[in-house]
């Protein structure tokens, strides 16, 4: 995956979500002039310097936070005392909440919660009487501004707390606190629908047990009354919470004129609970649903207060406005009455309700009740419920409304994506709600949308199951329909029933699904219908897609079921039950008792069978004791309705291990019986779930490779690696960004399922979940974590954040194996854009490990010398003196990128940056190493085909379109002896006829600098050292022919060992040499130059007056007087940097320490003026990479101004050591330093527009001279023919204006002419002439500005009358790209090679692309 840039504010911040900066005052790199711009090195983090923060450390003994921004820049924040940790996190709003063990964090004084205003940057505690002890989890409740705590703790309650944001207080919730068992709760999270609390652990809470054993005839939540029936009692009431209500007239009593105070009173008949009519007067009660319902009768309980009550009453059902006839039982007698009516209404205050049902089930939007008669001074109601036909649920969650007397409500869950639709109804003032899914055609029933009903059932009974579906005329999408499959889960130990249903209809439909008994809801069960794509789906669908619709079930009670337990007087079963590590709680719930001595049968839900069953699995009390060890650490809730419980447990029922599922209201084992290691965390992504934890492989060890980290496909109950996992156990999760975030304690990312070998990830790791890779984290950490989770929401335009905490060693900005890319960012300010992918040291088994190569290497070279010189020869110059060796590099253990190139690939005109250094990577099952192919733009890292690279590259050059290599290295199968030559076009090494690179007297041979010059066509130059190429001696540098495919000494020659080679010169004619060298072989020169217009080799100054060898050279954008040099005294006890200015060597600045090691100096352009010092110009300074060391401490690259140094970049490898970097390479070879400034473009056009008027006006002008000039001469003299010689041509004029080279270039693009007609014979003697002059052109020399013959119009380069019958001119590179849409346009692609035939017009100049032979005009601009 390809990380965005990210920007490095040089006032860093110092959290991605704050607004506190600490400023660093660093100069502004102009990046972009440079091009695409490349940084290598040894370092797995880098970081700009900040001088308030350079010399700050980290304490491992504390707890660090830490924020990562979305794109991956680690900042620190804060650390806790000594000894502290911070295990949990959350935010509300703009506030982040930490939780943990500590006393303090930051500046402030907290015991083990505090809270973090990111925009202040300050920490403070919460108040007084908080948690007392470890807090392990806590969640953030927004809606209700609660934040839980959970953990192991006494106050304010045992392991669980609440603090409220608004009242800034700490309270016990609503249960009490959890006890028993190591009273310790480890995680806090939210169901599916966000409607209740998970609470996991280990603790125990017990229920009373009027939840555990429903009563099967009378639903025990509901109060007894006389007046109802097994049957009505039975019957759900239907929701009127979002209902309209109207009781008319009311009384004036405010304390008994709310008529909804009767919908579902919560105290006994009075004030607030009861509604009471005007006085002396009939009332009516109105209900609105606005929505069509299934209701079976009323539920009606009479007021007893101040002697007044209802007598008699009406109920008319809406629309159909009919007066309904009821069914009751007489309290008095017990017998089973009708009425219509006036019916009765007991004002005995022992009979709190009566039940009235109708014939049948009627399908209605209200009811109407007319209250006629009365007792005492008015009518009124303490109670009033629509009951429903049984029970019922909607696929449209906000109508699933808690009913009176449920402890839960209906409930649904769904996979896929369902869109909520309204359609108007035939029924008035009335609209029909629900849900839609699209599904393309051909999509199996597993992997489309599913869609689970969960209605509350109140108690057993037979009943009949429908599903509604509604028309498709009404919704208009009849083409989309097809057939879904229904399958009932009833319960009882009965079969699954499943049914096919067309939802094809036109018309609203009532589908039967199922009819038989149904068991109640209960901790142990809950009934479910589940609704998926049909085996066989109907119908062709619609552009390719069907559509699934999901409504309402309806649950019609037919028989109530007259068998069942023994209940008491309340309701409630005899036995009460035990939950062990999971609790669910409501957040409608305000109160519910005590946990620890019982919980009433209001607080129970269908989803605590979860720790009922974990209780009875561990084998009761014994097995769930503190001693035990078995904890639920983590909880995660599927939209299915599946619910994934991980901890340290091994359940006998059913056989599983430390992770286990709830579904179907049962725990199921899940694939392999579980985990074989305890599981600290889950998180969910859509079907998979991610685990983590100190685990191995499965249970049954059917599945390996699951080391820390596990991924399990909950459609396929299958398990997968993380390719191998990582080395540590993981203690958090966390999914942000489609990234999975891994957090703990490992060092490596396992990249097989034994071994040692893998990629460094201290601490955190991240896996791209679409891409199923691992891939860079954005910054580097060293040390362990105990946390990673969300941070506070992003402000506008940002992306989430994250915060991290763990103890820390080391921390800095950005991660990255050796490489990345940098550019300017918004004000200026750099941006760094990382290496996406992981860089490894590991090798395959089956390859040769690079030490092992290159033991061999010496043997190689001498046995290949042996057959083809002699060594007195070919070792002769080199015995005359001894030089100072090169210091050593700087080291590069694995993974190192040590150089790199860019390189447009012309078939897509993609820029690509090629690396090299000692590294290996995986694409799929195959290891690379030491040479790589990165795409910015995808974020993809490729190998080079063939065989892989075994050695170290420390060099690479692109010329046309073969890529060379230089390092310490060899490839298998190939001669190459580091140096190589590889096709990018046709993806193979060129194996043969390349002459291998030896050493002197088996010395190895290491390639440092490969290089070209614009003075030396089709040459690439090596430097490093070694002794002869092929047959040639050829020592520390050689030049490579390209097109002869030869190697060739550059003049006499040199001795010694060479790191780096610069270019002097307007045309790069000079070669700068840095190293431990000598031309005369007395003394060490250390900088040598070569002049290849006479090929003669000389030294630059005294090499005595430079301390030693050097180890990198730069030429001030090509001034020869102004060279720097750097390296290493003769005795190795100091490091040096030198200027050479034309006459002597002067010695520059005296900062850097004796073990500073200088790899590249580069002189790069800057945004804004500096005061010019020495011979730095103002508006550029010099880059100094390596392992630089000074009074600022460690830095890997410093700016040098001509005065001092300023510490730019720091890196680490990934043990926490300094790392170093090798340079920087970018994609332009020529680029002004001086920054233009440009008119704006108003003034810009005015002023062209004046010009043309100008050029205009003059045009006309010398045409009207022409012309009377013209007329005159035919005035003076008659022309005659006979006088021209028919072999002159000085008629046809060759056009020398930029006009006349479009107009030709076009002539020559349309017709295929060869442009005006030129005497051919002649133009091909004079080709033959000139042709013959340039023999004996010395062939060392490259074409330059003033040894082509350039055509003087187009009629040249169309007509082939040039030297030779070809054309020739000056080599040069398209430096942007150009559409070349216009007439006579040449189109251009950046790095384009191209010959210029004619620049004699500023601004336009005549080119040919040298690939194609296309010819035409481009802007001078867009080519050097």
């Amino acid at each position: 995956m390809t990380f965005p840039r990210r920007p490095l504010w040089y006032c860093i911040t110092v959290l991605a979500l704050l607004n506190v900066v600490v400023c660093a005052d660093l100069p502004l790199v102009d990046f972009d002039r440079m091009g695409t711009v490349g940084l290598v090195g040894t370092f797995a983090g880098l970081d700009f310097f900040n001088s308030s923060s350079a010399n700050a450390s980290f304490d491992p003994s504390t707890s660090t936070l830490l924020s990562r921004s979305a794109d991956g820049a680690l900042t620190r924040i804060a650390s806790t005392n000594a000894g502290g940790i911070v295990s949990a996190g959350c935010a509300i709003g703009g506030t982040y909440y930490l939780a943990g063990n500590f006393s303090s964090i930051g500046n402030a004084t907290a015991s083990n919660v505090a809270s973090y205003n990111p925009t202040s940057g300050a920490f403070s505690a919460l108040g007084n009487g908080g948690p007392n002890g470890h807090v392990s989890a806590l969640y953030c409740d927004s809606t209700h501004n609660k934040l839980w705590a959970g953990g192991q703790f006494s106050s304010p309650a045992s392991a669980v707390a609440v603090w409220d944001t608004k009242a800034s207080s700490w309270s016990a919730p609503p249960f009490g606190g959890l006890t028993g068992a190591a009273a310790e709760v480890l995680s806090i999270t939210t169901n599916a629908s966000q409607a209740s609390l998970f609470f996991a652990g280990s603790f125990l809470a017990t229920f009373n047990g009027n939840g555990s054993v429903l009563n099967t005839t009378n639903n025990p939540n509901v109060p007894f009354s006389q007046g109802a029936t097994p049957f009505s009692s039975s019957l759900v009431p239907i929701p009127l919470g979002a209902a309209q209500i109207q009781g008319a007239p009311s009384s004036s009593d405010p304390s008994f004129s709310n008529i909804e105070n009767i919908l579902c009173p919560v105290g006994n008949d009075g004030p607030g609970q009861t509604w009471f009519a005007a006085n002396g007067n009939g009332a009516q009660i109105t209900v609105r649903t606005f929505q069509s319902s299934s209701a079976s009768g009323v539920r009606l309980g009479n007021t007893f207060l101040d002697g007044r009550g209802t007598t008699a009453f009406t109920v008319t059902t809406i629309p159909d406005n009919a007066v309904q006839q009821l069914h009751y039982v007489d309290p008095a007698t017990g017998q089973n009455q009708t009425c219509t009516t006036n019916c009765p209404l007991s004002t005995q205050a022992t009979i709190p309700y009566q039940d009235f049902t109708f014939d049948d089930p009627v399908n209605l939007t209200g009811v109407q009740v007319t209250l006629s008669e009365w007792i005492g001074a008015g009518p009124g109601l303490h109670l009033f419920q629509l009951l429903s036909s049984g029970a019922f649920a909607s696929a449209v969650g906000s109508e699933n409304g808690r009913s009176c007397f449920s402890p839960v409500p209906s409930n649904t869950t769904f996979t896929g994506t369902w869109t909520e639709l309204d359609a108007n109804t035939n029924i008035p003032a009335t609209t029909q709600s629900i849900l839609v899914s699209t599904v393309n055609v051909g999509t199996s029933p597993a992997n489309g949308p599913s869609f689970t009903w969960m209605p509350y059932v109140s108690a057993s009974g037979q009943y009949t199951v429908n599903l509604l579906v509604p028309g498709c005329t009404a919704f208009q999408d009849c083409a989309l329909r097809t057939s879904v499959k229904v399958s009932v889960f009833p319960g009882g130990g009965q079969a699954p029933t499943v049914t096919v249903v067309s939802q094809q209809n036109e018309n609203d439909a009532t589908q039967q699904i199922y009819s038989g008994p149904i068991v109640p809801s209960s901790p142990n069960f809950v009934t479910t219908i589940t609704m998926t794509l049909a085996d066989n789906p109907t119908g062709s669908g619609q552009n390719g897609q069907y559509m699934l619709v999901a409504d309402r079930v309806q649950l019609v009670l037919n028989v109530a079921n007259i068998t069942g337990t023994t209940v008491n007087g309340n309701g409630t079963a005899v036995n009460g039950k035990t939950v062990f590590g999971f609790l669910e709680w409501p957040f409608s719930l305000s109160s519910g008792g005590n946990a620890a001595t019982g919980l009433p049968n209001t607080s129970e839900t269908s989803l605590d069978v979860v720790g009922l069953s974990l209780f009875s699995g561990l084998g009761g009390v014994a097995g769930v004791s503190a001693l035990s060890g078995s904890v639920v650490a983590a909880v995660a809730h599927h939209p299915s309705g599946a619910i994934f419980v991980g901890g340290t447990f091994n359940l006998s029922t059913p056989n599983a291990s430390n992770v286990v599922v709830f579904k179907n209201g049962a725990l199921t084992a899940m694939s392999g019986g579980g985990l074989n290691g305890p599981v600290t965390s889950l998180a969910l992504y859509g079907n998979t779930l991610f685990v983590g934890g100190s685990f191995t492989s499965t249970s049954n060890s059917s599945q390996g490779g699951l080391s820390g980290i596990a991924s399990y496909d909950i459609t396929h109950d299958q398990w997968s690696p993380l390719i191998a996992g990582v080395n540590g156990p993981v203690k958090s999760l966390d999914i942000d960004n489609g990234q999975l975030s891994v957090a703990g304690n490992s060092t490596l990312i396992n990249s097989a399922s034994s071994g040692s070998h893998g990629r460094e990830s201290q601490g955190l790791a991240l896996w791209n979940i679409s891409n199923s890779a691992w891939v860079n984290g954005g910054g580097f950490l060293l040390g362990s974590l105990t946390f990673v989770g969300n941070g506070t929401a992003p402000f506008k335009g940002q992306k989430q954040g994250q915060i991290l905490a763990g103890n820390v060693q080391d921390s800095l900005s950005f991660g990255a194996s050796g490489f990345v890319l940098i550019n300017n960012g918004n004000d200026g300010q750099p941006e760094v854009d990382p290496l996406t992918v992981q860089l490894g040291d590991d090798v395959s088994p089956s390859t040769a490990t690079t030490n092992r190569r290159r033991a061999n290497l010496p043997n190689r070279a001498s046995t290949w010398i042996s057959r083809h010189v002699t060594l007195s020869r070919l070792f002769a110059r080199q015995s005359s003196t001894t030089l100072v060796p090169l210091p050593p590099s700087p080291p590069a253990p694995a993974p190192a990128v040590l150089a790199g190139t860019f390189w447009t690939n012309t078939t897509n005109s993609q820029q690509v940056a090629i690396i090299g250094g000692n590294f290996t990577f995986t694409t799929g099952n195959t290891v690379s190493a030491g040479v790589a192919i990165y795409n910015p733009s995808t974020g993809a890292l490729t190998p080079l085909q063939g065989q892989a690279i075994n050695g170290t590259v420390r060099a690479l050059l692109v010329q046309s379109t073969f890529l060379f290599v230089g390092g310490e290295f060899t490839v298998p199968g190939t001669d190459f002896a580091s140096f190589a030559i590889y096709d990018l076009v046709h993806n193979t090494w060129l194996s043969s006829g390349v002459p291998a690179l030896q050493g002197a007297s088996g010395a190895s041979v290491v390639v440092r600098s490969l290089s070209a010059s614009t003075a030396k066509a089709n040459t690439v130059i090596v430097a490093g050292s070694f002794a002869q190429a092929g047959s040639l001696q050829c020592h520390a540098i050689c030049a490579w022919d390209v097109v002869g495919k030869q190697w060739n000494v550059l003049g006499n020659g040199i001795q010694g060992d060479i790191a780096s080679v610069a270019y002097a010169g307007s045309n790069q004619d000079v070669l700068v040499a840095g190293g431990s060298i000598t031309l005369s072989g007395s003394s060490s020169d250390n900088v040598l130059e070569f002049t290849f217009n006479n090929a003669s080799w000389n030294t630059v100054g005294d090499g005595s007056s430079l301390p030693g060898p050097v180890t990198a050279i730069t030429v001030n954008n090509g001034n020869w007087s102004s060279i720097f040099a750097a390296g290493s005294s003769a005795d190795g006890k100091s490091s040096f940097l030198a200027a050479w200015n034309g006459h002597v060597w002067i010695a520059q600045g005296s900062a850097l320490g004796g073990t500073s090691t200088v790899s590249q100096l580069a002189m790069v352009p800057l945004q804004s003026q500096h005061t010019a010092q020495g011979i730095i110009e103002g508006d550029r300074m010099l880059l100094m990479s390596g392992n630089l060391v000074s009074s600022f401490g460690q830095a890997s690259s410093v700016l040098f101004d001509g005065q001092d140094f300023i510490p730019y970049l720091v890196s680490a490898s990934a043990s926490g050591s300094p790392g170093s970097v090798a340079g920087l390479f970018n994609s332009l070879a020529n680029f002004s330093f001086a920054r233009h400034n440009f008119l704006a473009t108003g003034v810009v056009i005015l002023i062209s527009i004046a010009i043309a008027a100008g050029i205009v006006f003059l045009i006309v002008l010398l045409g009207i001279l022409w012309t009377l000039f013209s007329r005159r001469d035919e005035v003076l003299g008659k022309f005659d023919p006979a006088d021209i010689d028919d072999d002159d041509d000085s008629t046809q004029h060759r056009p020398s204006s930029l006009l006349a080279h479009i107009n030709a270039a076009t002539s020559a693009t349309i017709l295929g002419s060869k442009g005006h007609n030129v005497n051919e014979e002649k133009e091909a003697a004079a080709g033959a002439d000139a042709g013959a002059s340039s023999i004996g052109h010395d062939p060392l020399s490259g074409p330059d500005a003033s040894n082509y013959l350039r055509a003087e119009t187009p009629s040249d380069a169309f007509g082939g009358g040039l030297v030779g019958g070809e054309e020739t001119g000056r080599s040069a590179h398209a430096r942007y790209s150009f559409d070349g849409g216009g007439e006579g346009e040449l189109r251009l692609v950046i790095g384009q090679e191209l010959e210029i035939l004619d620049d004699r017009d500023h601004a336009w100049w005549y080119a040919r692309d040298v690939r194609t032979g296309n010819e035409g005009v481009v802007p001078s601009a867009y080519v050097y």
